[in-house]
């Protein structure tokens, strides 16, 4: 699987650095995680990241949406009419995704789950095969969203049966987040955490900022690179993980809501947030409804987000991209073209 974010530096800086550098990988949330730590204790590093990814590894076993967890148990009682009682964590997860969706205009919606499963996109393994259209149209006719979630206190709800909850959009980012805060809890001020393309810096290498690459969507090789500031996030939409092709058409997993099918207008979004409390889940969050807005409807959607650092690539490869990030990038080879956008 390619990753649309590379850690350019993760093998340069293994033998030259002067401070140790700590990494390990996993598998975690269905893709690829690295930790990198750059810390004078080689032990206090090794202890940091098994911190962290036995944390990645509880939250995605307890919000896994189509395993058995916490979260399954919540689809089922929605499904059943049920009201549930959740942990105090899974409530503040909800309410967050409600506002973030509510703030994307819910083309980033964590409720359509059932629809993610029409199109096979639940599964480890897609098949090229179309949903069935009585099914997409009562989907449709339902329109359920993580709008029709009601949360009182740990006790959820909802008002449409069909609602069905898929962290993955969002998840992720999350888990940045958390992953900086476990980090830092235990000294580690400078990292470079990687959840699948969604990347978060802290502090730097050896006083170097970190650099990553932005993946191209159809070739191999970065696009650009980005120096990364201490608490920055870099978060990605792509067409190219997770999709089927049937009869020389390419259905990707990012879904808009309004019209239930695959976006074919764009191969990838990539958004940097700046450093803040939330740096990591909006880098995941931002990225799908910019992405889903498409080419009338993304720079407005961004400012929605609060997104001022956005590169979009079209259906034909041009590439768009915001004053604030291109003034960043430094392209590599000789891109398509480029329009800057203010």
């Amino acid at each position: 699987m390619r990753h649309f974010l590379i850690l350019l530096l993760a093998l340069a800086v293994a033998g030259c650095g002067k401070t140790p550098l700590q990494e390990q990988q996993a598998f975690v949330f269905g893709t690829r995680v690295e930790v990198i730590v750059v810390d004078p204790d080689p032990e206090q590093g090794r202890k940091a990241i098994a911190a962290v990814l036995r944390e990645f590894d509880r939250m995605h076993r307890a919000y896994h949406a189509w395993q058995p967890s916490e979260l399954t148990a919540v689809n089922d009682a929605i499904a059943a009419g049920r009201t549930q009682t959740v942990t105090p964590e899974l409530a503040e997860f909800m309410r967050e995704a409600q506002a973030l969706s509510a703030r994307g205009d819910h083309l980033f919606d964590p409720g359509i789950g059932a629809l993610i499963k029409l199109w096979g996109f639940h599964a480890e393994e897609f098949v090229a095969r179309l949903p069935d259209p009585q099914a997409l149209a009562a989907w449709q006719q339902q329109q359920p969203s993580v709008a029709d979630l009601v949360i009182d206190g740990t006790t959820v709800s909802s008002r449409k049966r069909a609602l069905a909850l898929d962290f993955g959009g969002y998840l992720k980012g999350v888990a940045l987040d958390r992953a900086a805060a476990i980090l830092r809890s235990q000294g580690i001020n400078n990292a470079l955490i990687n959840i699948g393309g969604n990347v978060m810096a802290l502090g730097s290498k050896d006083g170097r900022k970190w650099r990553v690459g932005i993946q191209h969507p159809r070739q191999p090789g970065p696009l650009a690179t980005v120096m990364l500031d201490d608490g920055e996030a870099i978060g990605t939409s792509g067409d190219y993980q997770r999709y089927f092709e049937l009869d020389g058409r390419r259905y990707s997993h990012l879904i808009d809501p309004r019209s239930a099918r695959p976006v074919d207008h764009t191969q990838a979004v990539t958004v940097l947030i700046p450093a803040g409390a939330q740096a990591g889940t909006l880098s995941d969050a931002s990225s799908k409804p910019i992405f889903i807005a498409g080419p009338d409807g993304w720079r407005e959607m961004a400012r929605k987000m609060g997104s001022e650092l956005v590169l979009r690539v079209d259906r034909d490869q041009r590439i768009e991209v915001t004053a604030a990030l291109h003034k960043r990038l430094e392209y590599i080879g000789q891109p398509p073209a480029i329009t800057v956008i203010p």
